[in-house]
């Protein structure tokens, strides 16, 4: 059994290892994109499917990353639409029932990992829509906009 999902994983860029044997690459996207300087990028998981309805039952996962469309403003042939998804109009309900989606299928004492660029959208703000506490997180990025917590679902609590 696989022990770790990446809930939304496009092209799997924060992975040291693309192909982790432990883990399950899921995405709502399954297709290769051309950005405007002619590279391409592979959005190829194993499990094509929407975050906020996962495909595995409950207390299946040691590890979730849960690393979600940050942008609601991206042109629908950019390239950061390609690389990375776009948020929808209702942005907040769409992560929050991603995030406990993402919950409900970690084991107890199950850690989820969440990244945020809040380029966009503060962390503060999404945060409003999380109903969990972080234990940690770190502000990272070229320009200080990216944000990794990291959450543990705790025994008997959903």
């Amino acid at each position: 059994m696989k022990t770790i999902l990446d809930a939304c994983c496009g092209a799997r860029k924060c992975w040291a290892d693309k192909k982790n044997p432990n883990a399950v690459f899921m995405d709502i996207r399954k297709e290769t994109c051309v950005l405007s300087d002619d590279r391409t990028i592979e959005i190829n998981p194993d499990v094509v499917a929407d975050f906020r309805h996962i495909p595995f039952p409950d207390n299946h996962f040691h590890l979730v990353l849960f690393d979600p469309p940050h942008f609601r403003w991206a042109g629908d042939n950019s390239n950061l639409a390609k690389n990375y998804g776009r948020l929808p109009a209702d942005w907040g309900g769409y992560i929050g029932d991603g995030f406990c989606e993402c919950m409900r299928v970690l084991k107890p004492n199950g850690i989820l990992i969440f990244k945020w660029n809040e380029q966009q959208i503060k962390l503060k703000t999404i945060m409003k829509h999380i109903p969990y506490k972080p234990l940690f997180g770190h502000l990272t990025g070229r320009s200080g906009h990216t944000y990794w917590m990291c959450f543990m679902k705790i025994k008997d609590k959903t």
